[in-house]
């Protein structure tokens, strides 16, 4: 009786509780603490949704159960954002399902389609439902490379050759979180072939595709690649795309197999999201997309108020492609204390917190994640305070204009 359940011992100590309770203990004396360790939005959702929603919560039938995999309109406004976003045709009935966010959804689905003993591929560093939904099903995780290259193929080629048993699946996520990391269409290719070829099933996290900053190149969908149905389901999330992380709305799409066997573990599980909720997310699919646009305009501002004061401090760090988050290595000076003893100190002495990177997979040791969560003048207050600290630790040497050269 006092042994832990077998599958909370399969879970190691959660990485980030140390720096949550240092930020704790910090706001709980009095201390101004400017937070970017959390990915959560900041900004309200769009006054049209929001106004839906009130509208929607005034009708006395829509507090019963809702639907598990959403309701109608909402499946077909999930797949004409598909259709007119990606040129992705989607049928609502057998290949869009509603999740309660995206997270929800990717550990429902690793359930459904997971034995006792499978291996997962899964790219290292990662958000940590993408190898911990599976480790909590059963499965063995197997580490790849997190960048969207041919470091990533190699590895997928002799993990399928050198794992037993064969891997079953495989987790990408691209803009990425943490790594910010984008992916093109040709590698996409490359992963769908390689998908086809090996009978593994792809699992994509899409949850970013409207937070990039090349207005040139928008993040592609990996459904996008012929054949890629055949071997995927693809997770988006209302997120990020319209500040709505607590309300809890995401999407799976693709393969029919996959959205069924998502489906049938739902049914037994949830009765879907609040109906209010669904309906206002419809309104926010279908109705217009300037804010999308904003956002989009509002995390680049922030992006490069971010890395300008962060260069001026002495810090070294590569310019986010996608995604509300910078990477960012541990400065040099600080590299031997690792991401958690680091991400203390900055707490302690800027009174910034930041997201460990040993929390996104042991390959995330020597970064910390940084969000775009706060406004342009608090991020301007943290380089500030960054850069002070820097200074009383002779960590302060100027830097290139990584941000010049990345526009130029």
């Amino acid at each position: 009786m006092t042994e832990e359940f077998h599958r909370i011992r399969r879970l190691p100590p959660y990485v980030f509780a140390e720096v949550n309770k240092a930020k704790a203990a910090a706001r709980a004396a009095g201390d101004d603490i400017i937070d970017l360790g959390m990915g959560n939005p900041d900004s309200a959702p769009p006054a049209h949704v929001v106004q839906k929603l009130i509208e929607t919560v005034g009708n006395p039938r829509a507090h019963g159960y809702s639907v598990s995999r959403g309701i109608p309109g909402l499946r077909k406004a999930m797949a004409n954002y598909y259709e007119r976003r990606f040129n992705v045709s989607l049928d609502p009935e057998t290949e869009v399902i509603a999740t309660l966010g995206s997270k929800e959804g990717l550990a429902n689905l690793s359930a459904a389609i997971t034995s006792p003993g499978d291996t997962i591929l899964v790219p290292n560093p990662s958000y940590p439902i993408h190898q911990f939904g599976f480790i909590i099903a059963g499965a063995s995780v197997r580490s790849i490379p997190a960048t969207p290259d041919e470091d990533m193929l190699r590895a997928l080629d002799r993990a399928v050759r050198h794992s037993v048993p064969k891997p079953t699946a495989l987790i990408v996520n691209f803009p990425s979180n943490p790594t910010a990391f984008v992916a093109n269409l040709d590698f996409y290719k490359e992963l769908v072939a390689f998908a086809r070829r090996e009978n593994i099933w792809i699992l994509s996290d899409l949850a970013y595709a409207e937070i990039y900053f090349n207005e040139n190149e928008p993040p592609p969908s990996l459904l996008a690649v012929p054949g890629a149905m055949d071997v995927a389901v693809e997770f988006t999330s209302m997120s990020k795309t319209y500040s709505m992380a607590g309300w809890r709305m995401g999407f799976a799409v693709g393969n029919p197999k996959l959205i069924q066997a998502l489906t049938r573990i739902k049914s037994y599980l949830d009765y879907g999201a609040f109906t209010p909720i669904q309906v206002a997310s419809v309104a926010a699919l279908n109705g217009p997309q300037d804010y999308v646009s904003e956002i989009r305009a509002m995390y680049k501002d922030r992006r490069d108020v971010l890395l300008r004061g962060l260069q001026s401090a002495g810090w070294d760090v590569p310019v986010p492609a996608g995604s509300m988050f910078a990477w960012a290595p541990i400065p040099p000076a600080f590299a031997e204390m690792g991401s958690v003893a680091f991400s203390k100190l900055l707490l302690k002495e800027a009174g910034v917190a930041v997201a460990p990177g040993l929390g996104f997979g042991e390959y995330g040791e020597g970064f910390v994640r940084i969000g775009l969560v706060e406004n342009t003048q608090r991020l301007r207050q943290a380089t500030r305070a960054i850069k002070s600290f820097m200074t009383r630790h002779g960590a302060g040497a100027g830097t290139a204009d990584l941000l010049g050269a990345a526009s130029s």
